[in-house]
């Protein structure tokens, strides 16, 4: 369900207020241990000093400004208590504390001054309040755990080796999280770092929840060598056995550099800061000195970078606080595992068999005329609200979340705004990895055609259009979700064939009135009839007539290929039966493959 609190939250919340709020909860924890005070530190900064929260009520039961002037005695009184000599008890609750501190006052205000939360702040904000449980918060690394006794502030420690790890919940549903931590060693992934990574995603692959990974990392740590390489390596095995089983969700909120984008990239969804975001397998400096070209971080692996041209981010915002805005947004629409339906909002004010007239006028007549798809499927959708993925990748395919209902559908559909709705390869590999997602976690798919055909010219043919064109038709056949599609005006060609036929083991088709199904379309169909006659002039009329006949709806609806008309109007309804009808639809979770084998070889 939409968090339609966000918003208004949003409104009063700003980088100040987090930053206050979290640092009142961190002064009562150490004023706690500074005065010997004991008891369980599992108090999450939701309910220690505050009536509310970025989740709740934004109101606090102190005055900021008092909180402010808490706040500021923070480092001081963190200071002073580590300082002295505790007994075992108090000194493992003032690691806790120390742990919490993360990499120190310097680093926390260089964090902030660069205009980022820090690790805790992110979670603070990410997880339903007062649900974070913290795993493995004192584990260190193998040269921290040897540091001298004689440094008690902790200079050469590595509290939590640069990660906080744990579960919570997002809207009431369990999942478990990672926020890398730059302020300590860079967030960089050494042995312990990876460990405590990996056993998160254990849980989760156990408990059947999501994992939402929130990067901000310097890369691998350097001194431990291949240690940290095979760290790596373990967090990989563990995100393809994950895959198609939980959510996969990577934040990147800082760099990612070198190993580490290998496993952002494995997961099912990929969220960019636009100010801070960086992902690259060779930096700049790297790429001057090989190839001697020069390049900054931005240019190399910026957020625009990743979603308009590499395709390897879903989602960009402009800061910390609003990715983690779309990323409650985006799991709201996402079930908890293959096993179980996506959530269904049972509450919602859009009848289920709602007209709307103006679809009878909004698409033109002319097939060359274009117009913006976004305004058809605002129209079927419930509350005219649908989650665009990649919204600037290959824009003449357009993937959504939304719901029909109140369940979640994965929608894609040809945008003719952008050359004229044409297939090119990045639009096949766009939607054949969303239809593929959408399989794995019984999404049904609902797809609207309006595409003259696959690009054409020496590009797209060199590019491969043949290989990523047959994505598109091998992950529309492979899926087993209910899949719904209808053909607004024209599809043509092979075109129409990949776009979710019922040749591709389709379960309802329709067109609405106007549509036009053929191998081309009508002035090239025409074109070609009239060289294979003798008498232009006495059968140009008959050349045109057979191909509007062999374009026309009512071939299919007699060959079975399209199951009926609709009327633009009635779509959305027609859309909410059809879903109700195949509600129960044995999906290839539950049954053997056939023919029986191991897998296909999708052409990759």
């Amino acid at each position: 369900m939409r968090d339609t609190s966000w918003p208004q939250r949003l409104q009063s919340v700003t980088w100040r207020t987090v930053r206050q709020r979290f640092r009142v909860w961190l002064s009562t924890a150490c004023s706690r241990s500074s005065t010997g005070g004991g008891g369980a530190f599992a108090e999450h900064p939701h309910d220690v000093g505050t009536g509310g929260s970025v989740n709740g009520s934004v109101t606090t039961n102190r005055d900021l400004d008092s909180a402010s002037t808490e706040a500021g005695a923070t480092d001081q009184i963190v200071a002073s208590g580590l300082a002295s000599v505790l007994g075992v008890g108090e000194r493992t609750y003032q690691e806790e504390v120390f742990a919490l501190c993360g990499g120190g006052r310097a680093r926390v205000r260089r964090q902030h001054a660069q205009g980022k939360l820090t690790a805790r702040e992110r979670l603070y904000l990410l997880l339903d309040r007062g649900s974070f449980q913290e795993l493995d918060r004192l584990v260190s690394s193998r040269e921290s755990l040897h540091a001298s006794s004689s440094d008690p502030l902790g200079k050469h420690r590595t509290p939590g080796d640069g990660v906080v790890s744990g579960f919570g919940r997002i809207h009431g549903r369990p999942v478990f999280v990672y926020s890398q931590d730059f302020t300590v060693a860079g967030g960089s992934l050494s042995e312990a770092n990876a460990a405590k990574i990996c056993k998160v995603i254990d849980k989760a692959i156990e408990v059947g929840a999501p994992v939402v990974a929130l990067c901000d990392s310097g890369g691998a740590r350097i001194q431990e060598g291949v240690r940290s390489l095979a760290g790596y390596a373990e967090v990989f095995k563990r995100n393809v056995l994950a895959s198609g089983y939980i959510p996969q969700l990577s934040l990147i909120l800082g760099p990612c550099a070198g190993g580490a984008v290998y496993s952002p990239a494995l997961t099912d969804f990929v969220l960019m800061s636009r100010r801070h975001a960086r992902m690259f397998v060779t930096g700049p400096s790297v790429t001057n000195a090989a190839l001697g070209e020069q390049t900054t971080d931005e240019a190399l692996g910026g957020a625009a970078v990743h979603c308009r041209i590499s395709g390897v981010a879903h989602l960009d915002a402009d800061d910390d606080i609003a990715v983690i805005q779309l990323a409650r947004e985006l799991l709201s629409y996402l079930p908890q595992n293959a096993r179980v339906p996506a959530p269904q909002v049972v509450v919602t004010e859009d009848p289920s068999d709602r007209e709307e007239p103006v679809l009878d006028r909004l698409v033109p007549s002319d097939a060359h005329t274009p117009y913006d798809m976004r305004d058809v499927l605002m129209r079927l959708v419930d509350d005219e609200e649908f989650l665009e993925i990649q919204t600037d990748f290959a824009p003449n395919m357009l993937t959504a979340f939304a719901r029909l209902n109140g369940r979640s559908v994965a929608l894609i559909a040809n945008q003719p705004l952008c050359i004229a709705g044409a297939i090119d390869s990045d639009a096949a590999v766009k939607a054949a990895r969303f239809v593929r997602f959408a399989d794995a976690f019984g999404i049904p798919i609902v797809t609207l055609v309006d595409v003259p055909g696959f690009l054409p010219g020496t590009q797209q043919e060199h590019g491969g259009i043949i290989r990523h064109g047959s994505k598109l038709l091998y992950a529309y056949t492979e899926a087993t979700v209910p899949k719904l599609t209808i053909i607004l005006r024209k599809a043509y060609g092979g075109a129409y064939c990949v776009m979710a036929s019922k040749h591709l083991r389709g379960d309802l088709n329709a067109t609405w009135p106007c549509a036009h199904i053929a191998v081309m379309g009508r002035a090239a169909a025409s074109q070609i009839l009239r060289r294979r006659v003798a008498s232009t002039d006495a059968l140009e009329t008959s050349g045109d007539t057979e191909a509007s006949e062999e374009s026309s709806v009512s071939v299919a609806l007699q060959r079975g290929y399209v199951d009926a008309v609709v009327r633009p109007r009635l779509t959305r309804r027609w859309l909410i039966h059809g879903l109700s009808l195949l509600a129960s639809k044995e999906t290839a979770a539950l049954r053997e493959p056939w023919p029986p084998k191991k897998h296909g070889n999708i052409p990759l």
